[in-house]
């Protein structure tokens, strides 16, 4: 099985504020499996730290109210086509990211409310035909 991860998950300092969502129980399982990483919001040219951003009305807006949707679905796209090129059986992605969350993401109104939904990214990946999990729900699995 060949895994694509969420290269925040793996200690990369790409998270908007500039930090990481390092998983140590993830990086050690990945330690004798084959894995690529991306972060589709700096694939999309979008620099770290950036304005926090959050999914409205199909469209990705900062919190200071900039639309950074071509920036999102350019990464997506260009992080889509590493799964394809590489034969991703698994993407494991950050929770509730507007690029890489799965099933659950932010309101779109910056108030912390959480609703269904997928992130950019995860909408092109099941589109493709790509199983995706959220890492929180593929830990509950090891």
């Amino acid at each position: 099985m060949k895994y694509l991860v969420s290269a925040c998950l793996l200690g990369v300092n790409c998270k908007y504020s500039g930090g990481n969502n390092e998983c140590r129980k993830l990086i050690d399982f990945l330690a004798n499996q084959e894995y690529v990483s991306v972060c589709p919001e700096v694939l999309g040219g979008l620099p770290t730290p950036r304005a926090c951003a959050e999914i409205k009305g199909g469209r990705v807006i900062t919190f200071d109210n900039v639309d950074v949707s071509e920036a999102f679905y350019q990464g997506a796209k260009a992080a889509l086509e590493v799964a394809q090129k590489e034969h991703i059986d698994l993407a494991i992605l950050q929770s509730r990211s507007p690029s890489c969350g799965k099933g659950q993401r932010y309101s779109g109104n910056f108030d912390g409310i959480l609703i269904k939904g997928n992130g950019i990214f995860v909408q092109m990946l099941e589109q493709d035909g790509i199983a995706v999990m959220d890492v929180e729900e593929f830990l509950a699995q090891l």
